[in-house]
């Protein structure tokens, strides 16, 4: 066994990997499947929506000079010389005192210029009826373009497309759209203790925890992840998966430290580039990252919280920047104070599991990287920056909660 002789800041770290993610490439498919992916390009509409001109109410279509002066000590007779229905068309011209019956969305014939609500009419029988308010031009009539107009630019490029997002493009004639490709990320994680996920734990073995955490984080960033079951600890499995992985991003969880079984930073280090390992920072310090040809390659701890620390900090951000997300964490921030004083080493970034209680921040007492249960008890976590030695009681500090979601409108 032997120490890190040294340990990369967590700044330096990150520049180094900020200078290696951009966006991937585009590609198209269709509107129905584009939910919650990142939009590659600009969208312009060539078409105006509505089309034409439409009625925003139930009622009747007529000139709205004719109704001037109706109410109900005044009713004013019209004669209903037809209906018209979303989809279908007037034929004739509306002229004085004529009314055509008309729905939402049905378009307004020739002639007439407003609608006059049902509830603001009398009727007789179906071919006439008494208005008894009066309505201005234009009123309850909804022109072309007024949702939509042609070459309205309707979404910006890096925008995440929600529900409504689909919506719009579809009204506008889409059927396809233009967005970032996911990252595939290939998943190993070793251990000769594992037992695969939904096994029982048993004599000195342990069950693996970090693939279907891991698994999701992945899918929450917007990459794809790919995993095959726990890889064998042997140095020649891991060169395998290492070497013929067909990813974008490579996770290996496990085996990244300096001891006797730790192969991952040498193999690494052989078959590609162990650009850092080693980070000042707690928990995941045994931290590394570096590259097989174009694929980044993460080797994040194996102790479940380090591992989680680790992907927050370095491979999540990465993730997110390919797939065009924006790179910053998936988090909200609130700022509140602390209940009792929060303790860091100069040196070192502290990744903090916090607990909310009464509007304060409550630090944890478990610090192991391997109670993965006390992430669970966490509302969020708190960073101390490595120039800090914590922070006071009452102090107010960032949190970044691991439930609530920021806005997604960036």
């Amino acid at each position: 066994m032997r120490g890190f002789e040294s340990r990369v800041s967590v700044h330096d770290a990150l520049t180094w990997l900020t200078s290696r993610i951009s966006p991937l490439g585009n590609q198209c498919i269709p509107v129905l499947a584009a939910g919650g992916r990142v939009l590659a390009e600009p969208v312009e509409s060539e078409f105006a929506v509505p089309g034409f001109v439409r009625s925003m109410m139930d009622g009747f279509a007529v000139r709205a000079a004719d109704t001037l002066g109706a109410s109900t000590y005044n009713r004013l007779n019209f004669t209903v010389i037809g209906e018209v229905l979303p989809g279908g068309r007037f034929g004739a011209v509306v002229g004085p005192r004529e009314a055509v019956r008309i729905m939402t969305g049905a378009p307004l014939p020739t002639g007439a210029d407003a609608v006059l609500p049902a509830e603001r009419v009398e009727a007789v029988d179906d071919e006439q009826i008494f208005a008894v308010d009066a309505v201005s031009p234009g009123r309850h009539v909804g022109s072309v373009g007024e949702d939509v107009q042609i070459g309205d630019r309707v979404l910006s490029a890096g925008r995440r497309l929600r529900p409504q997002d689909l919506g719009v493009l579809s009204s506008i004639g889409r059927a396809e759209v233009d967005v970032v490709a996911r990252p595939a990320v290939r998943l190993i994680v070793t251990g000769n203790e594992l037992l695969p996920s939904g096994s029982q734990p048993a004599g000195t073995q342990i069950v693996d925890a970090n693939s279907p955490m891991l698994a999701e984080l992945v899918e929450r960033d917007g990459g794809i992840c790919l995993f095959d079951g726990v890889t064998p600890d042997t140095p020649a499995a891991i060169r395998h998966s290492l070497t013929t992985s067909d990813a974008d991003v490579v996770l290996v969880s496990g085996g990244s430290s300096v001891g006797k079984e730790d192969y991952a930073p040498r193999l690494l280090s052989e078959v590609g580039e162990l650009a850092i390992h080693g980070i000042a920072m707690r928990p995941s310090s045994p931290t590394g990252m570096g590259v097989i040809g174009d694929q980044l390659v993460f080797l994040l701890p194996g102790n479940p919280v380090s591992c989680l620390c680790a992907y927050d900090m370095f491979a999540g951000r990465a993730i997110r920047g390919l797939g065009g997300r924006p790179r910053s964490w998936p988090y909200r921030r609130v700022q509140l104070p602390l209940r009792r004083k929060l303790v860091s080493a100069v040196g070192r970034v502290d990744y903090a599991r916090v607990a909310i209680s009464d509007g304060q921040v409550e630090p944890l007492a478990v610090s192991g990287a391997s109670v993965l249960s006390s992430t669970s008890h966490a509302d969020g976590f708190v960073l101390t920056e490595e120039g800090s030695e914590g922070a006071p009681a009452g102090a107010v500090v960032d949190v970044w909660m691991y439930d609530a979601q920021p806005s997604e409108l960036e």
